[in-house]
Order: C-alpha cells, then sequence, then structure tokens
C-alpha cells in the first residue's frame, strides 16, 4: 500500500539560482537553498521513491495534464528569465504507472486527466528548480503536473483528493510538492532592481500571506479552505494557487489536522510572497 511520506508547500523562484553566482547578490536565498536541501533529505531519508510536483510554472489551458515521460532529460534555459536561468541540465527518472493511475482515478471523479508520454515535452522550472536542490543525481522519480488555468478551485481540489486516492492504491512512498508562491502581484519592470529582493508587490497581498501562515501555524485549516478560492483571485495568485488548492485536495482539505512547519521565513521575490513549510502527516 502507498503513502504520502511528506507534503510541502515550496519556493522555486529564479533568484535563488542567482544567489549562489558570484557578485552582490550572492549568498541572498541560501536559507531557501538549504531548506529545499532539507525537505530532499527528510523525502530520501522516509524513503520517497517518487516527487509528484504541482508546478505552477507548466500553465496549461484545459484538462489536467502529467508529464508522464519514462525519463526527464534535458537542457532547459527559461524563456522568461533566460538571464536567470540558462543551460540546466536535468535527468531523472519519470513514473507513468503512478500518472495512470492518477489519470484513471480521477476519472472516476469526472474529471478529464491526461497522462502523457511525448519525448518532446519537457519539465518546466517550477519542477526543474527545486529538483536541482532536492533530487540531486535523481535519486528518485519524478511526475509532475500542469496548473489549468481554467480549471475550477473546486476541480483542482478533486484532482489533489483523486491522487491521493491513487497513490493509497499504489506502492509508491510519495512525497508531493505545491511548487509556487503565495500572493504574487509582480513589481513593475521599472522596479526592478535590488528592491525586488525586498518588497512585496503589494501590501494587501502580504498582509494576507502573513495571515494565511498564521491560520496554518495555528491548525486553523477549515478557516483557511473557506478562504482559499477568494485568496487564489484577491492576491494574485501564480497560476489562480492551483498548486496549493491540489495540496490541500489531496490533504483532506478543511479536514487535514497535521503540523504546518515553516523551514525558512516568509520572503519577497519580485513582488511575490514565497515560503518554505512542510504540512506534516502524522
Amino acid at each position: 500500500m502507498g503513502e504520502v511520506v511528506l507534503a510541502a508547500k515550496i519556493t522555486h523562484v529564479p533568484s535563488i539560482l542567482i544567489s549562489e553566482r558570484e557578485g552582490p547578490l550572492k549568498g541572498r536565498r541560501q536559507i531557501m537553498i538549504d531548506t529545499l536541501r532539507e525537505l530532499g533529505r527528510r523525502a530520501k531519508e522516509r524513503g520517497a521513491d517518487t516527487f509528484f510536483i504541482f508546478d505552477t510554472h507548466w500553465i496549461s489551458n484545459f484538462g489536467c495534464h502529467m508529464n508522464a515521460n519514462p525519463r526527464h532529460r534535458g537542457v532547459y534555459t527559461s524563456h522568461e528569465a533566460p538571464h536567470m536561468i540558462q543551460n540546466m541540465e536535468y535527468d531523472y527518472p519519470g513514473d507513468p504507472d503512478l500518472a495512470d493511475a492518477i489519470a484513471v482515478e480521477a476519472s472516476k471523479d469526472g474529471l478529464e486527466v491526461l497522462a502523457h508520454q511525448v519525448a518532446t515535452l519537457p519539465l518546466e522550472y517550477g519542477t526543474i528548480v527545486p529538483m536541482h536542490y532536492m533530487n540531486e543525481g535523481g535519486w528518485a522519480r519524478v511526475l509532475s503536473v500542469a496548473a489549468p488555468i481554467f480549471a475550477s478551485w473546486e476541480e483542482n481540489r478533486r484532482f489533489g483528493a483523486a491522487a491521493m486516492r491513487a497513490i493509497r492504491k499504489s506502492n509508491r512512498k510519495v512525497a508531493v510538492l505545491a511548487s509556487g508562491s503565495l500572493s504574487h502581484k509582480l513589481v513593475s519592470n521599472a522596479e526592478v532592481g535590488d528592491g525586488q529582493w525586498d518588497k512585496v508587490g503589494s501590501e494587501f497581498n502580504r498582509q494576507m500571506d502573513l495571515r494565511v501562515m498564521d491560520l496554518w501555524d495555528q491548525g486553523r485549516y477549515a478557516e483557511f479552505a473557506r478562504m482559499l478560492p477568494e485568496y487564489t483571485t484577491k492576491c494574485n495568485g501564480e497560476a489562480l494557487m492551483a498548486d496549493t488548492v491540489m495540496l490541500f485536495g489531496l490533504l483532506g482539505w478543511d479536514q487535514y489536522k497535521g503540523r504546518a512547519e515553516v523551514l525558512c521565513p516568509y520572503f519577497p521575490s519580485s513582488g511575490s510572497g514565497q515560503v518554505n513549510v512542510e504540512f506534516h502527516l502524522d
């Protein structure tokens, strides 16, 4: 019988990579790097064999899509930020069997879910950046899920719940990652520079992010679940926070009772709000 051995909300911002380069910004994101590596260490220690990643940087239109290639191999340069992410090599085993099982389970709820085995379908940086730190050497399989921007939050919640059912019926030990921001109102081009490291794009968004983290800290998940559909839109959610909705659908939505462990301080990146948080399952 399969199980989820780790569940986390994580950052994938490209400024993490910049902070590893020589220059005035070197080291600015070290705690984010360290905590991504710590989550990877925990997943490995708990016997995870697959990373299942809700990737808000892989945006799809209709239906729900999974990259079910048996091998993910390539060299990635971001079309969005080629000065930040370029020529990143990646090579990870995939998990087509789990993808197919999730698609079958989700179809029982009337969801259109496609598990693609298409050699020319690459990974996106919402998967590549965290895997660079969490899955060094490709010790675990990678299964990436797109964020369908024309799906309702309810569809995404149901997909997360179906994924949990499929995982439990499998023989997998899975680490689930919601890869994306909290609020996501980015700064204007004129504001890009040193300030993008220190400023959330909206004070309202920052306050809402902090309130959300307070609710998590206090275990008030039922209240969070009630506000989440509005939070996804009113705070400029990255891909409508599909990753967070899927994650909480998988965790049990308003019935989740676990502990939220914040691994790094809340931080801004180009106006968005970012954090690494593990949602414990014990």
